[in-house]
């Protein structure tokens, strides 16, 4: 099926990752105007016609996170507003998804509050990328795709590093193990988990290891690295249990408050992370973060939802 009525916008909190994938499907990036007013109203104008087209905008919602939601509502409202056929919303990193049940009472389920926002203004179909939590797909009443990075990252690695026993993929706690065990049997490593403990928000501590790593590469690998805390007691934790070195693999580059300085003092050697999120000036000049792109996977996904084609066989 023909591009032609294909048509990909981007809002300002990801435009290096939109221009990447409309280059790799050889589409010019959709013209648009977001800027803001004196009071900090949004203002967004779509510069050209997309009248009967498949539109698809491409917005990450992190930091700051409430801003960049706004934005992604009133340029979802704006599309569809100026007739568009049916607009995708592809949210590389779905702010929120950490609130996706009530754990108190009388508390929100704000991933929930997310999903019904983002169909009301205008959203037809929604594409991310490693969900925190799988069952938010549950929260929407339209299609949703979710995209994983752990292919992408695992061939990254093998590139960089090989594969076989000498590794050990290691899930930061027990609800990533799927998640970590996904990426050991790309790379043939063996697997470990540490048992963390939550005693608050951004708030964790290495309790206990289960599995083999003394003598081996350790690669922790989780969905995102937010302060950091988790990942840097998590190196501590496998040093004292033997493991010669250590490397992280995350999709979302988060990396909020402490996290640059953490990672830069702890023992870790090298952070493998994807482009869901811009990193920082600081990050980049760590010299300890390496950018593994999911151009690649978008471009596929977005090709094969224009031409009404399976989008799960990509990662058959």
């Amino acid at each position: 099926m023909s591009l032609k009525n294909l048509k990909i916008f981007a809002s300002s909190s990801n435009t290096a990752l939109a221009n990447d994938v409309c280059k790799l499907l050889g589409v010019e990036l959709g013209r648009s105007k977001v800027g803001t007013f004196a009071d900090g109203e949004i203002n967004v104008e779509i510069k050209e016609s997309v009248r009967g087209k498949h539109v698809f905008v491409i917005h990450s919602t992190c930091p700051p996170v409430n801003h960049n939601y706004m934005e992604l509502f009133i340029m979802l409202d704006a599309l569809k507003r100026a007739s568009s056929a049916d607009v995708t919303a592809v949210i590389p990193y779905y702010g929120y998804a950490r609130q996706d049940r009530k754990v108190a009472p009388r508390a929100p389920i704000s991933a929930k509050c997310m999903a019904d926002l983002l169909t009301t203004a205008g959203a037809d179909r929604v594409v991310s990328v490693d969900l925190h939590a799988a069952q938010i797909q549950g929260f929407f009443n339209c299609p949703f795709d979710h995209l994983f990075a752990i292919p992408t990252l695992a061939r990254s690695w093998i590139e960089n590093f090989g594969k076989g026993p000498e590794f050990v993929t290691v899930s930061p706690d027990a609800g990533g193990v799927e998640r970590a065990r996904a990426f050991a049997k790309r790379i043939d490593s063996s697997l470990a988990i540490i048992d963390k403990r939550r005693s608050g928000p951004n708030e964790a501590k290495a309790m206990h290891l289960i599995g083999d790593v003394a003598g081996k590469t350790a690669i922790i690998v989780d969905d995102m690295i937010d302060t950091a805390g988790t990942l840097t007691q998590g190196v501590d934790s496998l040093l004292k249990n033997g493991a010669k070195r250590v490397f992280a693999v995350a999709t979302h580059p988060v990396l909020s408050g402490p996290a640059i300085s953490r990672i830069i003092e702890s023992a870790i050697e090298k952070v493998f992370v994807a482009d869901t999120i811009p990193l920082s000036e600081a990050a980049v000049r760590s010299g300890k973060i390496q950018v593994v792109t999911v151009a690649p996977v978008l471009a596929e996904a977005i090709k094969r939802i224009h031409d009404h084609d399976s989008v799960s066989s990509l990662f058959d």
